[in-house]
């Protein structure tokens, strides 16, 4: 995808000739993916352009509308075989990570040990979602998430390898593959042989769009011609079946270009090799080489997807994975909170045990408030996947950053309750903290993911907006939803609106949290139509206020969330019920309370000073090459 000049937030437009009318295909592909997906959408003809529907909660939240669908109820994706099977599956791999994987031997050697990767090919872990007549387990999502987990809890190391292969590595051929493919390869992959997710490139990050390597079709049109180079590939010294994308020249409009191709490439073909493994902070024991590929000739069978699908394919990969991340750094984070429980209890100082301090009842609490959020993250979005739900990517997007920052801080303050002795390598958490490190980066920067969740936002936001500016150009044949609107908006103007009825949807406990959600939501919906009418096509750039608005997202809907897994937790009579519900109304008091400081810093205009100077400031770092002003004794 070619790249969209940016420019400079600022200035004013009218909202009828600036509104974003699609949703953003676009995560790594950063925020010039995005603009150039935008601007494309706005040149269809406006008949193709209504609004969007959509049950999603986050995307609708960009509207100011409360769309319950897939939150409340907490969703339910197991039957009872699936859960008679997980019963099954959960004990044995525990037992597996607790007596024969050794976590501190991997990273210390910076490899697996055979007989791990021998046991783990035979617990069937690296086909948990191929279907079982093609050699896997055949799980769900939900299960899935479950496995991976327990993963999570043990070893990040040990969950790249497996993620990389089944995660990202061939999760294209399930996706996207061919019957033929999918029968070819998933044996395979379940079978013995490792798979890779080619794409990253050394001059090609977030931008994934930008990437160089290339592939040509051969003259007597049987082969495709792939040469380039990819960096830091999970499982790429080891892999034998390989996502690769390129850049191939088709034809549109009587024209060649270049769009992005998804290749299934196998190392036999011939021409690929790798480099030496990466020396790198945290996941050590997991294989990371840069792999190149000079002049090889991959099938045109091979082709996933269908030539110039490529950005496609990559960014379904990615959104269909994510929730897995989540999951996984659940189990990091209750593993963390656990070690840090059990030395404040028994932790003597001052004559008192550490937990008796309520500096540390905090710590511990905030804490167990964001393991709790982010598996409720794992688990919502992996049972709307598993229950049919086809708008869930920007909760996937949600799930990924949410989890991530928020192992790092449990991570970080375990170690900070155990003291002098977390800093220790005998405790784990230092290995532990330096494989989290990696998680804020790849499979989509949270930076990105950041802007990925306001600008899919706000463009569903703007096809409503679109479509209401048309039915004023006919106000007789659309009344109901001028009138409909325009009540509304009255309502909201005087302090009379009050938000969606939620008392139905929550237990007592927590109807007050519900309600101040409710409200909140219509405030986003007022300030997402507020940037779009500042702003118009350029809020692309206007990253600051973006961020602000994306970390409201987040802790609205996160709130949601976690409102509605306790209220599952208390209908169904659950011993951690009580628990559930005090967890719930903690998270919603912190999070909610951010939220309208947060909104207001999207429009305020002290906010868009301090963002000015800011901006400013970052210019001159770059520009000096680190901090421009001289130590105070200029010496």
């Amino acid at each position: 995808m070619k790249s969209a000049k940016l420019m400079m937030c600022g200035g004013r437009h009218l909202a009828s000739r600036a509104i974003p009318a699609a949703p953003l295909a676009s995560t790594t592909g950063g925020v010039r993916g995005a603009a150039t997906e935008a601007r494309a959408v706005e040149k269809q003809p406006q008949q193709q352009r209504g609004a969007r529907t959509s049950a999603s909660f986050t995307l609708n939240l960009f509207r100011g509308h409360f769309e319950p669908a897939q939150v409340f109820p907490f969703p339910e994706a197991l039957s009872d075989d699936q859960r008679q099977m997980l019963q099954e599956l959960v004990p044995p791999v525990e037992k597996f990570f607790q007596e024969v994987n050794d976590p501190a031997k991997n990273d210390h050697d910076a490899q697996i040990e055979e007989g791990t990767l021998a046991g783990l090919w035979e617990l069937g872990a690296f086909g948990l979602q191929v279907p079982a007549e093609l050699g896997g387990l055949g799980l769900t999502n939900t299960q899935y998430a479950r496995l991976v987990e327990v993963v999570g809890a043990h070893d990040l190391g040990v969950g790249i390898t497996l993620g990389a292969h089944q995660s990202i590595g061939f999760k294209g051929i399930l996706l996207f593959g061919t019957p033929q493919q999918r029968s070819k390869y998933l044996p395979r992959v379940t079978g013995g042989e490792y798979a890779a997710f080619c794409l990253t490139e050394p001059a090609s990050g977030s931008d994934a769009g930008s990437i160089k390597t290339r592939a040509v079709l051969s003259p007597d049109g049987k082969n495709f011609i792939l040469n380039g180079s990819k960096i830091w590939i999970s499982n790429g010294g080891i892999a034998e079946i390989m996502t690769v994308f390129a850049q191939t020249p088709i034809e549109k409009d009587g024209k060649t270009v270049d769009k992005v191709t998804a290749f299934i490439v196998e190392r036999s073909f011939g021409g690929v090799s790798s480099g030496p493994p990466e020396n790198k902070m945290g996941i050590k024991c997991s294989n990371t080489t840069e792999v190149y590929f000079e002049d090889v000739p991959v099938p045109v069978e091979n082709v996933l997807g269908g030539v110039g699908n490529g950005f496609k394919v990559a960014m379904n990969i990615l959104n269909n994975g994510r929730f897995g991340m989540a999951a996984a750094l659940a189990g990091t984070q209750r593993a963390a909170l656990r070690q840090a429980a059990e030395h404040a209890a028994t932790r003597v100082q001052f004559g008192k045990r550490l937990a008796e301090f309520t500096g540390v009842q905090e710590k511990l609490a905030r804490m167990a408030m964001l393991q709790y959020t982010t598996e409720t993250l794992a688990y919502m979005v992996s049972g709307n996947m598993d229950t049919g739900a086809q708008d869930y990517h920007v909760e996937a997007a949600i799930s990924k950053v949410f989890a991530s920052d928020s192992a790092w801080t449990v991570v970080d303050e375990a170690i900070q309750i155990l003291g002098g002795m977390g800093f220790m390598k005998a405790t784990g958490l230092e290995r532990v903290l330096r494989d989290l490190r990696i998680f804020r980066i790849f499979e989509g920067t949270n930076d990105i993911l950041r802007l990925f969740v306001a600008l899919t936002g706000i463009q569903f936001a703007g096809s409503h907006l679109q479509e209401l500016q048309r039915a004023f150009k006919n106000p007789t044949a659309h009344l109901g939803l001028i009138f409909s609107e325009a009540g509304r908006r009255a309502a909201g103007a005087v302090g009379l609106a009050r938000g969606a009825d939620t008392r139905a949807l929550v237990h007592d406990d927590l109807r007050a949290p519900a309600a101040e959600l409710a409200r909140l939501v219509m405030e986003h919906g007022r300030t997402v139509e507020g940037l779009l009418r500042k702003h118009g096509r350029r809020v692309v750039d206007c990253q600051q206020p973006l961020n602000r608005l994306a970390a409201a997202v987040i802790d609205t809907y996160t709130t949601a969330a976690v409102l509605s897994r306790a209220t599952r937790a208390a209908r169904l009579g659950l011993p951690s019920a009580a628990q559930e519900l005090r967890l719930a109304a903690a998270w919603a008091d912190d999070a909610l309370g951010r939220v309208p400081a947060l909104l207001a810093a999207t429009r305020d205009t002290r906010a868009q000073e301090q963002y000015d100077r800011l901006s400013k400031l970052g210019t001159e770092v770059a520009a000096n090459g680190g901090q421009p002003t001289p130590n105070p004794l200029n010496l």
